[in-house]
């Protein structure tokens, strides 16, 4: 995927400079394109050579739940004219990291076995934001595989206290 990182560094930089008066409003729509960007359907449906980039582009637009800016639509039909529809997932997740960097804060994924409710959630944030130096934005995915604990992922960075992670260490001490 590093080819698609490349591709997509120039787009979110380019989209990064341009929205700059409303840079919330544009991550919204931009995290909407880039799921609706995912669909294995549209992939197939757009690299059609009979099909023409408006056609591409009304599919799109007419599937996306909020309404586009001018802004956005500009920036899809760009998207779509250079046949970049599959970098979309990526200029999102490079657009997120400049807009993070910009206010200080990183994206936090917390992996747990159990669902986590919204007091302990918070605890968990906190502690966190301690542990990393740093304000996140923290979401939840469940991971049963976990048996409990649970896994943090901040960037590059991985912190797991799972049950899976303990057995893991226990297996190598005792094979050793």
């Amino acid at each position: 995927m590093a080819e698609l990182a490349t591709i997509a560094r120039p787009y979110a930089e380019a989209l990064f400079k341009a929205a700059q008066a409303d840079l919330n409003a544009a991550e919204v729509w931009l995290d909407e394109l880039a799921e609706v960007a995912r669909n294995g359907q549209l992939q197939q449906f757009a690299s059609d050579p009979k099909v023409t980039s408006a056609q591409v582009y009304d599919l799109i637009a007419g599937v996306m739940k909020a309404a586009l800016s001018e802004q956005g639509k500009n920036f899809l039909r760009t998207v779509i004219d250079n046949g970049r529809l599959d970098a979309l997932p990526e200029i999102a997740a490079s657009f997120r990291v400049l807009k993070n960097a910009k206010s200080g804060m990183s994206d936090a994924v917390v992996y747990s076995a159990f669902p986590i409710d919204a007091a302990a959630l918070a605890e968990v944030a906190a502690s966190l934001e301690k542990r990393f130096g740093r304000k996140l934005n923290v979401t939840v995915e469940l991971d049963a595989e976990l048996i409990g604990g649970i896994r943090v992922v901040v960037g590059d960075e991985v912190l797991d206290t799972s049950v899976k992670a303990r057995l893991e260490q226990m297996k190598v001490a005792l094979t050793v």
